[in-house]
């Protein structure tokens, strides 16, 4: 019986030629050595079907180690000095992380975007999605925010100081007590409220209507002034009043302390961090815009007679935002669901203040509307997708014309035709009728003073 051939006799003589191995096919049967046919040949045991392996190193070896390195791999062997070099063997708590792909490696990564970078969305989408959910904007400090709050609080010691020289008291508590702990409302108008019978001729109001002077604290009055006196500002001079200004002065403006601490609070938290998303220029776009709009829709659809004051409408403008960033985010929402009610109740709430008495809501209701349109058009918005892009550009296309749109069309009306004949309905939503405010007819107007925020 013949003996079988042990596969490994030549395993000395493929030491040396490794690279010829590995070039060549594993088995070659036109070059296989010829057998007799006494010799019982198993595949299995053939050299050229040696197990072949692949180091740690993605090194491919077809042929299974040499002797020498399987020696040098034994932990009873000796190893020279270079072993750990030649290995590339590194202690566990010292060994380099897994390098980084290129990719992910750009400055864009390792570098915060500028605020330039950070408003047009110039840095990976991957960033910009965890910058949502962690509430970073496009600048760290509300600056705009910070400015207005202070010019509102001079204005305010301004408005206290003028009553104060007139009636002998910063507040007014004679004729009437003002609840909002601030100035008379012929003080008002003089500072430059909103006050139609100063800004266009009013039938029921004319020029030559008498009104409580600043020094009155008589009611009735005994201190009667002209309007062009109460209105101010180096009077008509013989022509119809236009004082156009009046539908921005009023932003600064607050009917009192409390009036003012209110705003503030709402100016300092959530329109802050909307100037933080936003950018300054674009906050104080918006910012301008919601409250110049909401007195030009005041101004055409609230008694006449009624002063106005306040940044209401454009602190609605700035809440306003917050509609367009849930639905247009809402898969990076923190229970966008949740928000959605909330937001909801707010907004309810916010116009059943407007039917207070001092408060004009279609301030509100006018930066309300005009901030979703200047919020669509400015705010940053993320889009995952070519399709989200697309509706975006969309409906910013559209914004920007129809916010122009409705501001030529209700400054216009306001000068040239009378808003209670188009719409002989709208002054309920800022009035409750009674008796108190003759059922909301009328200028509004009483001798006494009154204003609205």
């Amino acid at each position: 019986m013949s003996s079988m051939p042990n596969p490994y006799d030549r395993e000395h003589d493929h030491d040396h030629d490794h690279s010829e191995s590995d070039s060549k096919p594993l088995l070659d049967h036109s070059q296989a050595p010829a057998q007799s046919s006494s010799t019982a040949v198993n595949p299995v045991y053939e050299p050229d079907y040696r197990y072949s392996y692949t180091d740690e190193h993605f090194n491919y070896y077809p042929s299974g180690p040499s002797q020498s390195q399987a020696k040098l791999d034994d932990p009873f062997t000796p190893k020279p000095e270079d072993y750990a070099r030649q290995t590339q063997y590194e202690p566990l708590d010292y060994a380099e992380p897994f390098p980084v792909p290129a990719a992910k490696s750009s400055p864009m990564m390792t570098k915060r975007p500028s605020m330039f970078q950070r408003y047009f969305g110039l840095y990976p989408l991957e960033q910009r999605i965890e910058d949502k959910k962690r509430g970073v904007g496009v600048q760290r400090h509300p600056i705009a925010c910070y400015a207005l709050s202070a010019a509102m609080l001079g204005v305010l010691i301004y408005e206290l100081v003028t009553n104060a020289k007139a009636q002998g008291s910063p507040f007014s508590f004679k004729p009437v007590v003002n609840p909002m702990l601030g100035p008379s409302s012929s003080a008002l108008i003089q500072l430059g409220a909103r006050f139609p019978p100063c800004m266009k001729t009013v039938t029921d109001l004319s020029i030559t209507t008498p009104i409580p002077c600043l020094n009155n604290t008589a009611n009735p009055p005994t201190e009667l002034c002209s309007l062009e006196d109460i209105c101010n500002f180096g009077g008509f001079h013989g022509e119809t009043p236009n004082q156009w200004f009046r539908f921005i002065t009023p932003i600064f403006l607050h009917a009192g302390i409390i009036h003012f601490l209110l705003n503030m609070m709402a100016q300092l938290t959530a329109s802050a961090q909307v100037e933080r998303e936003m950018g300054t220029f674009a906050f104080l776009v918006l910012y301008a815009a919601a409250g110049i709009f909401g007195n030009v829709l005041g101004g055409n659809f609230s008694l006449v007679g009624a002063p106005s004051v306040g940044a209401s409408g454009a602190l609605f403008g700035t809440i306003a935002v917050a509609w367009v960033d849930l639905f247009a985010h809402w898969r990076y929402q923190y229970r966008p669901g949740r928000k959605l009610v909330f937001m909801i109740v707010e907004l309810v709430i916010g116009v059943a203040i407007g039917f207070i008495p001092y408060v004009d809501n279609f301030a509100h209701l006018g930066g309300l509307a005009m901030g979703l349109l200047v919020g669509m058009a400015l705010y940053p918005i993320i889009s995952p997708s070519n399709r989200h892009r697309i509706i975006v550009i969309g409906l910013r296309l559209a914004a920007i014309p129809l916010a122009i749109v409705m501001f030529v069309v209700l400054i216009r009306n306001f000068y040239t035709a009378d808003p209670y004949a188009a719409c002989t309905w709208c002054r309920y939503l800022s009035c409750i009728p009674s008796s108190a405010n003759n059922h909301c007819k009328g200028t509004g107007f009483t001798t006494s003073g009154s204003s609205s925020i």
